[in-house]
């Protein structure tokens, strides 16, 4: 089997990557990014804008995971209509493409997020809760994506799986999550800062169990089904300052400024759909996966260090 994951440079997609090539699948990387932390797998540079691109790309292909997104809400805010384009187009396009192979592909697993429930009133919420019209252009877009993906399947009969990931964390992550935000601040020993009382919760899913989560969207019974992929365990923001310190082994200063107006402070989402269906659960406990996070950022630094001083090195002796 031979899977092409757009943004397979990315953060989730790279580590997805990792997974499936685990499990003996083969796999082309679509992006625009080169994919900088393995070297042993195919590239296809291209936007998911470039239909004939994408098209030629699924050469050899017999499954497709759709993770290429703009995905920092904040990006999206900011420029909203090549985020729509990207976010929205970029999805029909690639399930175009997947209809226009005559069968060669058999699944298209697309990425979406628990934020579409963040309009929802209900305490609770699973993948059969109704949702409310969005009130952010980012959820939009992700809920559009889902509803193509849907059409796709009913209309076209072309297999589809969608993936609701919680709120990912781990080793490759964008800076400006607040996991990697604290682990750079306490390592340098700057203040962690903290909006109200801290008590606003996450269920942070370590990466690789999302990667996981992937893979195991392959099997029969996911076809044309919906999954959450969420977090187990309730982490306040004060809880995610408290585990720093304690596998840092240090104190570090925490300050608290006024709470964000309307901050959400969090759903339950339920992922036992995913366990029932599919044998998937997160498996790194919280505090295990920010000790892995400040190794592989320690372990980062060091070796951009050593880049440094091995081009400091070079430039002396050609000077």
């Amino acid at each position: 089997m031979k899977a092409l994951v757009t943004g397979g440079s990315g953060f989730i997609g790279s580590h997805v990557v990792d997974k499936l090539m685990e499990n003996g699948i083969e796999v082309r990387v679509f992006d625009m990014v080169y994919p900088t932390y393995r070297k042993d797998i195919e590239f296809y540079q291209a936007s998911l804008l470039d239909f004939d691109a994408l098209r030629m790309a699924l050469s050899g292909v017999d499954v497709i995971f759709h993770l290429a997104a703009v995905a920092d809400v904040k990006d999206v805010y900011e420029d909203p209509h090549y985020a729509e384009s990207i976010n929205v187009r970029g999805t029909i396009n690639v399930l175009e493409a997947a209809r226009r192979s005559a069968g060669q592909i058999k699944r298209v697993v697309y990425a979406s997020t628990i934020w579409v429930y963040s309009d929802c009133k209900e305490s609770k919420v699973d993948e059969t809760t109704p949702l409310p019209p969005p009130s952010h252009l980012y959820t939009a877009t992700k809920l559009a994506s889902e509803y193509y993906c849907i059409n796709y399947s009913k209309l076209y009969g072309l297999e589809t799986t969608i993936l609701r990931y919680g709120i990912p964390y781990g080793p490759r992550a964008r800076a400006g999550g607040v996991v990697p935000i604290f682990v750079r601040k306490a390592l340098k020993g700057e203040p962690l800062t903290i909006a109200g009382d801290g008590s606003q919760f996450r269920k942070f899913v370590y990466v690789e169990d999302l990667a996981e989560g992937n893979v195991l969207a392959l099997r029969s019974v996911a076809k044309n089904r919906t999954y959450n992929l969420e977090g187990k365990e309730k982490v306040t923001i004060k809880q995610i300052a408290d585990t720093i310190q304690k596998v840092l082994r240090k104190d570090v200063k925490i300050e608290y400024v006024p709470a964000r107006p309307a901050d959400f402070s969090g759903i339950e989402i339920s992922s036992e759909r995913a366990k029932n269906e599919l044998g998937w659960e997160p498996k790194v406990r919280f505090e295990e996966g920010v000790r892995r996070c400040i190794d592989w950022y320690r372990k980062t630094e060091e070796e951009q260090q050593s880049k440094w001083a091995q081009l400091d090195k070079t430039l002396k002796e050609h000077l």
